[in-house]
């Protein structure tokens, strides 16, 4: 099956799995070290201080947008969900030192596929912290979001499991 078909809607299969963008140590919603998103006003989400720079795809799905500085990319999965995976707290200030690409948008890309890396000791170096953050930006079409327990995860880890309406 290729993966463009998995997007019918008669294809999904609930409950859907969101999977880590990167190995590192769980950071709940509300100790997320900025306001905007530890409120969840950009969507509920949950953080990850990641052990290393690669950040990969929580889904299999399309690269929907990509920050021209490289610290955040939209994604659509399966069954419409829609990802921001934001890297770091205010990095869009480094304009994009320290971050290097490996897709571009329209790109189809795969559950645990690298998407951007990032020199986490240049984030540091600059004053900011490197928590990766995965927002659920379409969250009013999905009930019984629930995000993992685990106090740290591998890429091949759930992060979020969500029910459709």
């Amino acid at each position: 099956m290729e993966l463009l078909d998995l997007f019918k809607k008669e294809a999904v299969e609930y409950p859907l799995s969101i999977g880590a963008t990167g190995t590192g140590k769980i950071i709940a919603m509300e100790d997320i070290p900025d306001a905007v998103f530890a409120q969840g006003m950009v969507g509920p989400c949950i953080g990850i201080e990641p052990t290393n720079g690669t950040i990969v795809s929580p889904c299999d799905g399309k690269i929907l947008q990509l920050s021209d500085t490289l610290h955040a990319f939209g994604i659509e999965g399966i069954g419409g969900v829609q990802i921001l995976v934001h890297i770091g707290i205010d990095t869009v200030s480094m304009n994009g030192d320290g971050f290097t690409s490996n897709v571009k948008v329209g790109d189809v890309v795969k559950k645990g596929q690298p998407i951007v890396n990032v020199d986490l000791d240049k984030v540091k170096a600059a004053g900011h912290p490197t928590v990766v953050i995965t927002i659920l930006s379409n969250a009013n079409n999905y009930t019984d979001i629930e995000f993992t327990k685990l106090v740290s995860v591998e890429i091949s880890d759930e992060l979020v499991s969500i029910n459709k309406n």
